[in-house]
């Protein structure tokens, strides 16, 4: 479906991965089990889908959430398990399924580590890593939250965006450079959904780049790439 100026409205899905981790992924998930004292659930049936991995994930952000409510000064959360936390949700291929691990991730440790943890994987990772980085990156986001019957935003709300906005430009400044540099096509599907195209959220020196990246997704043999870019340009008029 389009408008009539033909600029595409629906959103499409992002499209599977180029590389498959399915057996790294599985692995991650089974050594946190361990780390986090949670009883694998029960195989998959011979011939049926696999959905232990949805299980686990779902057991081990349930047993992280309960941990970083319950920690304090002197029992914490233990600080071993935050990278191999982190793996897995660098590793999660479903972009809305990451979820289950990005939140309590930033419920044990706090979002600017969280945040913090994502740029570096996304500045200096392989292509899969950044990629998923880059998805893990949206359920970073925190938005402002209003008092109910209120067009003023919450003080606290307010504080939180202002002290992660530093964090939030190397990102978008990192995302837009990798995009550029690296011709990796799953790693551009999934930094482009969340990379700002609005060359006034750059320095004068990055403008030139936000044109490249528009040109290359333009310009790209990828459907996906293509479609999300005229949105993402048509949203920043």
């Amino acid at each position: 479906m389009t408008s009539s100026d033909d600029t595409p409205r629906l959103l499409q899905p992002l499209p599977d991965r180029t590389v498959d981790r399915s057996a790294a992924y599985e692995a991650l998930l089974r050594s946190l089990l361990d780390f986090v004292g949670v009883e694998s659930p029960a195989a998959d049936e011979p011939g049926v889908q696999s959905n232990w991995r949805h299980r686990a994930r779902r057991e081990i952000g349930k047993a992280v959430t309960r941990h970083a409510m319950e920690a304090s000064e002197a029992a914490p959360v233990p600080e071993e398990w935050f990278a191999p936390l982190l793996r897995a949700a660098v590793h999660e291929p479903d972009p809305s399924l990451n979820r289950q691990l990005v939140e309590p991730l930033v419920a044990a440790y706090g979002l600017r580590r969280v945040q913090l943890a994502l740029i570096a994987y996304l500045d200096a990772g392989s292509a899969p890593d950044a990629a998923g980085a880059a998805r893990a990156w949206y359920w970073t986001h925190r938005a402002r939250s209003y008092p109910r019957g209120s067009n003023t935003p919450a003080p606290s709300s307010v504080t939180t965006q202002e002290a992660l906005s530093e964090l939030s430009r190397r990102y978008r400044h990192i995302a837009l450079r990798r995009f550029i540099t690296e011709d990796d096509l799953h790693l551009r599907r999934c930094i482009l959904p969340g990379l700002p195209l609005d060359p006034r959220l750059y320095p004068d020196t990055m403008h030139d780049l936000v044109t490249q990246a528009v040109q290359i997704a333009r310009t790209s043999p990828d459907d996906y790439l293509r479609h999300r870019v005229e949105i993402q340009v048509a949203l920043r008029s």
